[in-house]
């Protein structure tokens, strides 16, 4: 290494003024400061600024051991340690000795001089860390926390600490995390395809609008910033990505509790949950809207619903049933509220002497779900609401039930030209459920009395006014959710309107056949599971509310 130049030889060997000269000396007096540190260093007199970064008098990392990245988990050994969800981190963890110990991913990360402010993220909650340098951190541990690429999830040793002023921007704002120890358990590439603060917002098209989806980005009113605002097609191709965000991880806990409260009201009125064929020989609700498969040597079809198989265990004694599984639809319908599959929440149950019977169940089983849905999930639907404002959900106890002729007297009377007889279209069952919120002030209502020649085979006539049949719709802010009938259960009656429907009888054979050993009088319904939620809670499309949904143009992921 060469040496510096002396402020002699400086003199001696270029002619240069007295600022150059006073340069110099400062430089050779900087020098020799620095050789006087490092000796100090090795003699172990450092002192102040030495102890303070982490490092001790030797340049030794105190940290080392308090950070880094685990092996790869093979489940290699048990290891007995309690880590805290971050859901449950308040100023009860902050009044305790000690540390605690957490997983979650890294949200977001600040470095700063000698400090290191990340959040970290479990499911929909959030806390604030800090990493700083002092005399029991390094800063090689400081530098390694910022270093941790987003999304890694890691297991943190902390100290949880009162913040004098509430964290804003986490859900767990009266505490924050002193950072003790960090491994990181599985990295993330540092290249993420879309980043979560971006998915968290509305996406650009979400309400299949072409304003929306014309551009990418949109103002924001509060910050009046450019924000960006990812395309849904964009979200759903990483969907994975997508449903970590706070706002899914919300939506899917009120479409599980959807499911529980389904089961569980069911259950407790003495029904049996059944599992039905999703490949069967003949289109289950008959028409063109059915996707064939190759059986071996032969054709199937995707069940377009569980209906001929509940019937089959109604005629078995089983009295009162219901299923929750897949339902395929080959409907080439790209709207709001379509999916060629989705999941189907069914029931059937015998009656005594009139079908209304079955309409009043399946009514009080409406009630209880919405009831279980305010009272359980009011954190959700609330934090949901921030994003997709929506009025509260309203209904009536009990329900609400017109006949299908005074639904379109009142269409008539607004001005809709529509038939007496005529299936209801999208624009008319939504201006009925604007019609009916007006004068009744709920938002779920039963329309009953459907004309037959628009309900599938099995569907009974009415016994005084044929054209009509005993048959009714349930509708949420004016959009269907469940379809449903009293069945025909006399065999030869049965083959009539099955060949009036030019349905191929052998491949429903069996189907018919269960009829012709006695069966009670019964009736049912199918219950969209997506449409209750899209509905419930005022989202715009109902691929927000399908984990991976599938239309007529996307079938991945």
């Amino acid at each position: 290494m060469s040496k510096e130049p002396t402020t002699t030889e400086l003199t001696e060997d270029t002619q240069v003024s007295k600022k150059a000269l006073k340069k110099a000396a400062k430089k050779e007096e900087k020098a020799a400061k620095k050789e006087e540190r490092k000796a100090a260093d090795v003699s172990g007199n450092a002192e102040g600024n030495d102890a303070n970064d982490g490092s001790s008098a030797a340049g030794v990392d105190i940290s080392e051991g308090k950070y880094g990245v685990y092996e790869l988990m093979q489940s290699r050994e048990k290891i007995e340690r309690e880590l805290v969800p971050i859901r449950d981190i308040g100023e009860s963890l902050a009044d305790k000795d000690g540390t605690v110990f957490v997983r979650g991913r890294i949200h977001t990360t600040r470095l700063k001089g000698k400090q290191c402010f990340l959040v970290l993220r479990q499911k929909a909650f959030t806390v604030q860390a800090i990493a700083y340098v002092n005399a029991e951190t390094s800063n090689q541990l400081v530098k390694f926390v910022g270093s941790v690429s987003r999304e890694s999830i890691v297991d943190v040793e902390a100290k949880v600490v009162k913040v004098p002023q509430l964290v804003t921007g986490c859900t767990q704002k009266t505490v924050e995390l002193h950072v003790v120890s960090l491994f990181v358990v599985s990295q993330s590439e540092p290249t993420l395809p879309l980043q979560i603060e971006d998915a968290m917002r509305r996406a650009a098209d979400d309400a299949f609008t072409p304003e929306a989806a014309a551009g990418d980005t949109t103002e924001d009113k509060d910050s009046q910033q450019q924000l960006a605002r990812v395309k849904q097609d964009t979200k759903l191709d990483n969907r994975v990505i997508d449903l970590r965000t706070p706002i899914n991880q919300a939506i899917f806990r009120v479409e599980a509790g959807v499911c529980r409260l389904f089961r569980d009201h069911l259950t407790s009125k003495g029904f049996t949950e059944i599992h039905t064929p999703k490949i069967i020989s003949a289109a289950s609700e008959g028409g063109a809207n059915v996707f064939t498969v190759s059986y071996f040597k032969n054709s199937a079809y995707l069940a377009q619903s569980p209906q001929l198989y509940k019937q089959m265990c109604i005629a078995a004694d089983f009295e009162r049933v219901f299923t929750v599984g897949p339902v395929f639809r080959a409907e080439n319908s790209n709207t709001h509220r379509h999916l060629t599959e989705f999941v189907g929440l069914d029931l059937e149950l015998t009656f005594n002497y009139h079908y209304h019977e079955v309409i009043n169940v399946i009514g009080e089983m409406f009630i209880s779900m919405f009831k279980g849905l305010q009272a359980d999930y009011a954190t959700e639907i609330e934090f949901i609401a921030q994003q997709y404002p929506c009025e509260p959900f309203k209904f009536l106890e009990p329900s609400l039930v017109l006949e299908f002729s005074e639904g379109i007297r009142m269409l008539k009377e607004a001005g809709c030209d529509i038939g007496d007889y005529d299936d209801l279209s999208t624009p008319d069952e939504k201006l009925l459920g604007r019609l009916v919120k007006q004068k009744y002030d709920t938002d779920f209502f039963i329309l009953d009395k459907y004309p037959l020649d628009v309900r599938p085979f099995y569907t009974m006539p009415d016994p005084v006014n044929p054209k009509f049949s005993n048959s009714y719709d349930m509708f949420m802010r004016g959009e269907e959710i469940v379809s449903g009938a009293q069945r025909i259960h006399d065999a030869e009656f049965l083959t009539e309107r099955a060949k009036h429907h030019q349905i191929d009888l052998s491949k429903i054979k069996a189907y018919i056949d269960s009829f012709r050993f006695g069966c009670p009088p019964h009736g049912g319904g199918g219950v969209g599971m997506e449409r209750v939620v899209m509905l419930f809670l005022g989202v715009p499309n109902i691929r927000l509310v399908s984990m991976f949904p599938r239309d007529p143009n996307r079938l991945t992921p």
